[in-house]
């Protein structure tokens, strides 16, 4: 399997990487600015079994995703994880942040989607939050990208049936480095693991596994949806 994932140095991204690296998966995967991170992961894949390529690119630049996709090739899972966005009140919000936020990542899961070389029977896999469907301190940028990408989730999986899926996996609070650019990251972590019915937060590699699944043959039957792993935190 030949596997995109943008965004793919660190986070949830690299979580995707490792839990799919095995042999005869080639994992292509994008950074942006961090060579060394990316590199790490690169050789976590090889060391599992896989094969890895890593390519720098801002998914905001359609140059940078037609040389993103050219050296990926045909690929049979595109996953879209890659997202930078601001954290602000609506009216703090500058119109290039907003610009910013939208362009790095609705934007990408349409284009790169069209640039991509796609197999008959690919998945394409979008990383959507919580907050593109319920209030989060901060987060009306990004919580718009991401109820975009769910949207075009829907959009898409017609679109490009019967030949490709489409998928999005919406996660509820994980612990990742993003977490310190939310004006209040540890009281959210706080609440989640006291009301998450199944007792913590979030861990990149829970959302990994959900990319899995979406991608095993087993799930062939399985396009337009939007996944909700979150513990239950959404349920109260």
């Amino acid at each position: 399997m030949n596997i995109l994932i943008t965004g793919g140095s660190r986070g949830i991204g690299a979580a995707i990487a490792r839990t799919l690296a095995m042999p005869g998966n080639r994992v292509v995967l994008n950074y942006l600015q961090n060579e060394a991170a990316a590199a790490a992961v690169a050789a976590e894949v090889v060391e599992r079994g896989g094969e890895a390529l890593i390519v720098q690119g801002d998914v905001r630049s359609e140059p940078d995703l037609k040389r993103l996709a050219e050296a990926a090739g045909p690929v049979d899972a595109l996953i879209h994880n890659a997202a930078v966005g601001v954290m602000k009140p609506w009216d703090k919000i500058r119109t290039s942040q907003w610009d910013l936020t939208l362009e790095s990542s609705l934007r990408p899961f349409w284009l790169l989607t069209k640039l991509a070389t796609l197999n008959d029977g690919a998945s394409v896999i979008g990383i959507s939050s919580l907050g593109s469907r319920q209030y989060t301190p901060g987060y009306a940028a990004i919580g718009t990208s991401k109820a975009g990408m769910e949207a075009l989730t829907r959009q898409l999986a017609v679109e490009l049936a019967p030949r490709v899926r489409v998928n999005t996996v919406c996660g509820g609070l994980v612990r990742t480095d993003a977490l310190r650019y939310f004006p209040e990251g540890e009281q959210m972590l706080a609440f989640a693991a006291a009301h998450t019915p199944l007792g913590r937060v979030g861990e990149p590699d829970d959302i990994a596994r959900v990319v899995s699944l979406l991608l095993d043959p087993r799930a062939a039957w399985i396009t337009g949806q939007v996944i909700v792993a979150d513990g239950g935190l959404s349920l109260l």
